[in-house]
């Protein structure tokens, strides 16, 4: 993984919208766990609402997380369809955990107003870049295979 200023930077690059901002919140809040991140952020900011946004590539892997229940139970979470990805995600550990939770796609724009455990499946005109390419064109070469995190 580069360098946490370097993949910020990279982030910030991306970022075209002005309501996205990207911040090193983990450096911030002393975290390195996802969990601890949103449980942190929940208590700091109690009156917001959050949604974690993941692609379905990490819903497959998402149990392999530490403490990944806790995502689930602090924040809502979207989760975005990945060419290759769906049927494995929709099969998945999480997916099967949390099945009772899961909206239909046409509550996900409320989601942010959803009391946790709370998800959506967000169907997409699929893209098939990695994000591994994606950062690896950035630098000016390409990258044929994947990195598994």
């Amino acid at each position: 993984m580069a360098p946490l200023e370097q993949r910020l930077a990279g982030a910030r690059a991306l970022a075209r919208d002005p309501r996205i901002l990207a911040l090193a919140l983990e450096s911030a809040l002393g975290t390195v766990y996802t969990a601890d991140t949103v449980t942190a952020l929940v208590a700091r900011l109690p009156r917001a609402r959050f949604v974690w946004l993941m692609g379905a590539d990490n819903l497959i892997q998402v149990s392999d997380w530490k403490n990944w229940e806790t995502i689930f139970r602090t924040v809502a979470v979207a989760v975005f369809d990945r060419p290759s990805y769906s049927l494995g995600a929709l099969a998945a550990t999480a997916a099967r955990r949390f099945a009772r939770q899961r909206l239909p796609e046409s509550a996900a724009r409320t989601l942010a107003e959803r009391a946790p455990p709370a998800w959506v499946f967000v169907h997409q005109r699929l893209n098939s870049q990695s994000s591994t390419g994606i950062r690896a064109a950035g630098r000016g070469r390409t990258r044929a295979k994947r990195d598994p995190g």
